[in-house]
């Protein structure tokens, strides 16, 4: 397997970002946007998701609009986003997703072992200590990855617990992961200076 030396595509420096794509960001972040971008000596550095999203603005501002809504303001409780989103991660081999969701995951609780389970489990049978709902929902991830759909009786469980905005949510949280995992991989994206590999279980390399 050939191993990339540097991304396939290079974030944008801050300083060459057009006018559309600073207001893409600032559709994003808001007032927190002017930070980023601007030029001052303590400026925060760009994060590389970013950065390289910007080579497409029209489709960075509604796709971030998009994924806000996932993690801003939710359906499901972050703690089972997060688990499906790390399973997304592990199985797409997308070491970017994963480690970052690593962090995210650990500030909301879940634990170092949790975070094991998920790479391990099996088609989210799942460790004991799953609540039913979460082993459902990493059962779910692993169906919608191999099938491209719920099958009839985890969605049945499922739909005992969650209402039907959530049941959407689920669905729509897997298949946009997915989409981000594809998009790091392909694009060779690299860890942020902040984002410490070791921090996180070792992800296999993707296959060739």
């Amino acid at each position: 397997m050939s191993v990339a030396s540097a991304p396939r595509l290079a974030p944008v420096p801050v300083e060459d970002w057009g006018d559309d794509a600073r207001a893409a960001l600032r559709g994003y972040l808001g007032g927190a946007a002017d930070a980023f971008l601007s030029d001052a000596p303590d400026a925060p550095p760009m994060p590389n998701v970013l950065g390289t999203l910007m080579h497409h603005p029209r489709l960075a501002g509604p796709w971030l609009g998009f994924n806000g809504v996932l993690l801003d303001h939710p359906a499901l409780d972050p703690r089972l986003r997060e688990l499906m989103i790390l399973r997304v991660a592990w199985r797409a081999r997308s070491n970017y997703e994963w480690v970052q969701h690593v962090r995210l995951a650990k500030r909301i609780g879940i634990t170092a072992e949790e975070i094991d389970a998920v790479a391990g489990i099996d088609a989210g049978s799942g460790a004991a200590s799953w609540s039913p709902v979460e082993a459902d929902l990493l059962a779910a991830t692993d169906q919608l990855l191999d099938r491209y759909r719920v099958d009839d009786a985890t969605w049945a469980r499922l739909a005992e617990h969650l209402d039907p905005r959530q049941l959407v949510e689920v669905v729509f949280v897997v298949g946009s992961y997915t989409c981000l995992a594809m998009a790091f991989n392909s694009f060779g994206l690299e860890l942020d200076p902040d984002l410490d590999p070791s921090s996180a279980p070792a992800i296999p390399a993707p296959e060739e």
